[in-house]
């Protein structure tokens, strides 16, 4: 029996020092829809950063909705807004990795400018403001909210699968991980605000692990653990045949926990942009 205990504590050891392989580029257990890619009928102004659509069928009023997104190309946020009907969009792409999204808004008054020349090229006020996101594309969101004026301005965030940060140890585990938690306060704070119903604010995340960093499911625990909130189990369809396996609700803040550990399943909530913005509502 003994010899038996050395072999599996061994086994356990090796296996817990192999390294994180990337999440399956693949998987067929379930369709993966995705929406076409189109160019909505509408106005276009490029800004100092991204691109302004208001789309055609949005009336025109002398104060209108406005969402800004972060992180997955410019096409899909512009048929997420003409499918809303009700809201513009400044759609802003810059490449890979959460610090290219952060370093621009290093400087304070790009938002307050970018928010400026948006209202300056339509005519119109903008109001209320979201800000959507996602995978890297948190780090801008996470930079604009750092700046008073910023955060009073924004009234609602939507994190689509892309709430990271570091291992305090550089790595995971092997059981429970100790996660860097100085990047997430801004988050928690909106979310707070978001629970006593002065914001609003959508967290989504799935099982994908990415082994050299914190996934978006440990970022989630560890938001809800800091809001006092514990999941429902759910089983049930999503957006775009999504699985959804739990959630966590109260006052204005909303949580959701889908199946899928692999690339597709990340692009899968993504193409849900349009359904995630009608939840607000």
């Amino acid at each position: 029996m003994r010899s038996i205990i050395l072999v599996t504590l061994l086994a356990v050891t090796i296996f817990a020092q192999q390294s994180q392989n990337p999440s399956p580029m693949v998987e067929h257990t379930r369709a993966h829809p995705r929406l076409k890619q189109e160019t909505p009928p509408g106005r276009r102004e490029k800004l100092e950063l991204g691109t302004l659509f208001i789309p055609e069928n949005l009336k025109s009023k002398p104060r209108l909705p406005l969402f800004i997104h972060f992180h997955g190309g410019v096409w899909l946020p512009e048929v997420a807004a003409a499918r809303a009907g009700n809201t513009a969009v400044i759609s802003i792409q810059l490449g890979a990795g959460s610090s290219v999204y952060a370093k621009p808004f290093a400087d304070q008054k790009l938002f307050e400018r970018l928010i400026a020349e948006a209202e300056s090229r339509a005519g119109v006020k903008f109001s209320p403001i979201t800000l959507t996101a996602w995978s890297a594309g948190y780090g801008a969101i996470r930079e604009i909210l750092k700046t008073p004026e910023n955060y009073s301005r924004v009234d609602r965030v939507l994190l689509i699968d892309g709430l990271h940060t570091g291992y305090v140890s550089g790595k995971p585990g092997p059981q429970e991980s100790e996660i860097e938690t100085d990047n997430l306060q801004i988050f928690l704070r909106f979310a707070r605000d978001a629970v006593a119903g002065r914001k609003r604010m959508i967290v989504t995340h799935s099982e994908i692990f990415p082994g050299t960093f914190a996934s978006t499911t440990e970022t989630a625990d560890w938001l809800l653990g800091q809001l006092g909130l514990k999941r429902r189990a759910v089983v049930r369809w999503g957006p775009m045949q999504t699985q959804q396996l739990s959630e966590a609700r109260q006052g204005g803040f909303l949580l959701v926990g889908f199946a899928g550990n692999s690339a597709p399943d990340h692009v899968d909530q993504l193409h849900s942009l349009p359904d995630y913005l009608r939840w607000f509502k």
